[in-house]
């Protein structure tokens, strides 16, 4: 369509060129020299026409192979959890351990995975970009329109905060090389340039985990409160009601504790949490289910 546009406002000028040159008693030869000039511009023209559609084609291409090394990734990364996962229940089935550890790197793989998920989200905007731009030259939705200046996104009068990705997989090194201070400080910054974010209530959840693991458990069941209050659809709403049981035992508080591990085995049945918060209520030495004082056996007098 461009080629066509240019073609034509060529002819136009060349068929200006040759009408000017046949009205004004200009030399033949500066006419000639017009017409060689205009040649050479539309050649000229032509090539940075074919230039720009092969860079167009091969950033296409590159931008496919990505996304295909992403999906690949993806799935790998999904089995491996699954395994994990399923080696977790084969173990606690057996031998009824503890399984904090594991568990932690469960959830670091879940976070991963929606991390991944969130990087292919954009590699498919960038190509569903390229191309729109390939076939009529219009940005795609989300794409920053001409002239704007990205320098205006960052933070106003300090320059721009580190991305939310940087801020995150920051945090979740930190927090799992046990550099605890540096570790709240980053998911700190992400909530507070970032709250809106797929992985904000993780961040969330990790903050009342490095308190849990100061142990400061009051400070951890404040954050761990934030989680189930602020957001309602977070999938660590399981992870942090049962900390929050643990949190509650810690300071001593068991009947409330007993309370919070009987909704995580009520609310999450199926869930690893489930099966964790059982765990404790036996070792506490109560039923999972409380007894309803209408059928509760008489006391003796």
């Amino acid at each position: 369509m461009r080629t066509r546009w240019v073609l034509l406002v060529v002819t136009a000028m060349l068929s200006g060129a040759v009408g000017g040159a046949l009205l004004a008693p200009a030399p033949l030869g500066a006419v000639a020299r017009e017409i060689i000039e205009l040649q050479r511009d539309v050649a000229l023209l032509l090539q940075a026409q074919r230039d720009l559609q092969r860079s167009v084609d091969e950033k296409h291409a590159v931008l496919k192979t990505l996304l295909e090394q992403s999906l690949d990734s993806f799935s790998k990364l999904d089995t491996t959890m699954g395994s994990l996962q399923k080696t977790m229940q084969d173990v606690q089935a057996n031998s009824g351990a503890r399984l904090d550890s594991m568990a932690t790197q469960v959830q670091g793989l879940a976070d991963n995975l929606e991390d991944v998920k969130a990087r292919l989200s954009k590699l498919n905007q960038q190509l569903a970009d390229m191309q729109s731009k390939v076939s009529g030259g219009k940005p795609g939705p989300g794409a920053p329109a001409p002239g704007a200046d990205s320098s205006t996104s960052g933070a106003a009068g300090g320059g721009a905060p580190p991305s939310a990705d940087v801020l995150y997989s920051n945090g979740l090194r930190d927090i799992t090389g046990g550099r605890y201070d540096l570790a709240r400080q980053e998911f700190q910054d992400y909530l507070k340039y970032y709250p809106d974010t797929d992985l904000a209530s993780n961040a969330q959840f990790y903050l009342g985990e490095i308190f849990f693991a100061q142990k400061q458990y009051r400070e951890a069941l404040g954050e761990y409160d934030k989680v189930l209050q602020n957001y309602p659809k977070s999938f660590k709403l399981a992870p942090a009601r049962l900390k929050r049981g643990e949190a509650l035992l810690e300071l001593g508080q068991k009947a409330a504790a007993i309370r919070e591990f009987r909704e995580v085995a009520r609310r999450y049945p199926g869930t690893e949490e489930e099966r964790r918060a059982r765990a404790k209520l036996k070792e506490l030495g109560v039923p999972a289910t409380a007894t309803p004082a209408a059928t509760r056996p008489p006391q003796p007098q």
